[in-house]
Formats: structure tokens, C-alpha cells, sequence
């Protein structure tokens, strides 16, 4: 393997003995991230918290532009603008005046492991303790009632209690999971929590989701950070989606199933899992593609014009 550090590179006017913080939260993208949770989440962060950009990844050495190509504007006869992808560590600071560092930025396409020995050197080098993660999974659930999470930690001690939804299955790797993994492996804490969104919703903006991300960073990290903005964005889609709701008959009735699923298995009534297969029954994603992405693409419209 190459040398890691030479992966990144301190701002000039970045000192990392003045760069240190406890909390390390880690927003690589992945293989899927349902209802923009981690994204949402990150943009907040940065809008109401001052940060400042400390060290950077050469990105070059690291995506397939080619497999996902940067926007670029074109005016009538010149380029005038690049969208340059960036893989960036902020230093940000919460509402007390405590700092954490928040690792922002497209997932890498290449080099996993010469990343992920990267990121451990930055953790060692700026004394991170617990290093954070979010992101939303697809699920049969509705939009109606409490989102859940999956929590996952390098130790059991970070997590405490919680009833797992998911047994041993294997899924599509990420880096942000390879991270935690190694992390693990070199004795240091790392968590992170998958938030369950409605699958009819998972190509949609779903603040609800960012608001139940935001809320398990807090709890696992005690940082004091502001809510306000997210929750107001959260009621706003979710009377969107209720809008859009109205006028839908097919998405009406598919979420009237997972209600009562989900009040069924909430009582106790069935299996001890949101995936079991004695649940009742639920559309098939081919029944439902048609109407859910049509119900997608208004909220998208609605999203975007408001």
C-alpha cells in the first residue's frame, strides 16, 4: 500500500495540534443513503454551526468521473463554471463551543483501504474518541409513525440495550462501513446508525429522517447542536407529503397497509421482526414502481419549486 497520509494534506492555515476534537462525524456517501438522510443532515450542520475546512483528499486519486461525471455550466459560447468534487474535513464547533470534525464528501471509488488508513492516522493525529456515522435504508414501514434505526457499533458497550431488527445477511460494501470495521479492529470506538425511511420515499427528500439522524448523533455523542431548522423542515415535508397523499389513491392504500403492520408488530401481535415473512401482506416493489414513482417525482417537483 501507498503511504495514506500522503492522501490528504492540512490546510496552510490549519494547525492539527489546534485541529483536535473528540467527536469525528464521518459523511462519505455510499451505496445508499434512503430519503437523503446523511446528506440532509450534513448540510445542516454546516449551514448552522461555524466550521472551517482544515485538511482536504486528493479526490483525483479517488473517483471515477467518468462513472459519475461533475456538473459543469456551459453559457452560450464558453464553460464558466465546474462543480469540483470535494473530500473534505471540517472543524466544527456546536452551540457550546465544543469542536468535532465532520469528514464530508463524495465515497470513494478507489482505494478503500489506502482511504480508510488515511481517515485512522487523522483519528490518531487529532485524538478522536468516537467516530459517528448516519445514513437511511429503505424500509417497509410508513411515514406515519416513529422512523426506527439499526445500530451498529465497534463494541456493544456504545450501544446499550436495543432489540436488533436484522440478523446475519451480508449487503453491498461501503467505505463508511469499512471504516468502523477497521476501527474496531485497531481498538478505537466507532458506531453509526441506520435510520429506516419509508421505501416509497427513498429517492424523496425525507427531512423526518435527517431530524431522527440528527437526534441519535446527539444522544451518542452529547453535542449540543442546533434542532430547530430541521424540525421546521421536517414538519413542512411531512405536510407535503401528506398533500401529495390526498390525491393518490394507490400510495394511500399501500401506506394503510404499513400502518397496520406496523401497529400489528408494535403490539406484539407478530413475529419479533419488520422483516419476517408471516407479517401480512405487503405490495411487491413491481406493484407499486408505477404509482410510487410518479408519487416521487411530484414530491421532487414540489421539493425543488418551494
Amino acid at each position: 500500500m501507498q503511504d495514506p497520509t500522503t492522501l490528504y494534506r492540512f490546510e496552510n492555515d490549519a494547525d492539527p495540534r489546534e485541529a483536535r476534537a473528540g467527536v469525528l462525524v464521518a459523511a462519505l456517501g455510499g451505496f445508499v443513503d434512503a430519503g437523503g438522510t446523511q446528506r440532509l443532515l450534513t448540510a445542516h450542520l454546516l449551514e448552522h454551526h461555524i466550521s472551517r475546512v482544515v485538511a482536504s483528499f486528493d479526490v483525483d486519486q479517488l473517483l471515477d468521473y467518468r462513472g459519475r461525471r461533475p456538473t459543469m455550466t456551459f453559457d452560450k459560447d464558453r464553460w464558466t463554471g465546474y462543480d469540483d468534487p470535494a473530500l473534505v474535513l471540517h472543524r466544527v464547533v456546536d452551540r457550546a463551543g465544543t469542536p468535532f470534525l465532520l469528514l464530508a464528501g463524495p465515497e470513494p471509488d478507489y482505494q478503500w483501504e489506502r482511504v480508510t488508513a488515511a481517515i485512522l492516522h487523522l483519528v490518531q493525529l487529532l485524538d478522536v474518541q468516537l467516530t459517528v456515522s448516519v445514513h437511511g435504508i429503505p424500509m417497509a414501514v410508513p411515514h406515519t409513525r416513529p422512523l426506527g434505526t439499526t445500530p451498529h457499533a465497534t463494541t456493544s458497550r456504545l450501544l446499550g440495550e436495543v432489540e436488533p431488527v436484522f440478523g446475519t445477511i451480508q449487503v453491498p460494501g461501503s467505505i463508511t462501513g469499512l471504516l468502523e470495521l477497521r476501527l474496531g479492529e485497531a481498538g478505537r470506538d466507532a458506531m453509526g446508525y441506520a435510520v429506516h425511511v419509508p421505501h416509497y420515499l427513498a429517492q424523496a427528500e425525507f427531512h423526518d429522517a435527517a431530524l431522527v439522524a440528527f437526534d441519535a448523533l446527539v444522544g451518542a455523542t452529547g453535542l449540543d447542536l442546533a434542532r430547530d431548522e430541521l424540525a421546521t423542515s421536517a414538519v413542512r415535508t411531512r405536510e407535503q407529503v401528506a398533500t401529495e397523499l390526498a390525491d393518490n389513491d394507490e400510495v394511500r392504500t399501500l401506506v394503510g397497509a404499513l400502518e397496520r403492520q406496523y401497529d400489528a408488530f408494535m403490539e406484539g401481535r407478530t413475529r419479533p421482526s419488520l422483516l419476517a415473512s408471516g407479517m401480512g401482506e405487503v405490495p411487491s416493489a413491481d406493484e407499486i414502481a408505477a404509482d410510487v414513482e410518479a408519487f416521487l417525482r411530484e414530491v421532487n417537483d414540489e421539493g425543488r419549486q418551494s
